[in-house]
């Protein structure tokens, strides 16, 4: 999980990283279709032997994408 937050990091603009920050908790779904989208793409998400699932306590790759965008938000406070 701390790796995935960290690739976020090192390809999100500062500008995204901002905007993320700034967001209420409760609206990060709302970048479901867009970074959300990205996550479950770059990270293969759709797999069900990826080992980031458990991390996210999920075997659902949306769930895991939203965990893995709140453990990104946490670390942009």
């Amino acid at each position: 999980m701390t790796e995935a937050v960290a690739r976020l990091l090192l390809v999100l603009e500062e500008k995204d990283q901002l905007t993320i920050a700034a967001m209420e908790p409760n609206n990060l779904i709302d970048l479901h279709f867009g970074l959300g989208l990205a996550i479950r793409n770059a990270f293969e998400l759709h797999n069900p032997d990826n080992p980031l699932l458990p991390e996210c306590a999920t075997s659902h790759p949306d769930d895991a994408a939203l965990f893995i965008i709140h453990a990104l938000w946490q670390r942009l406070q």
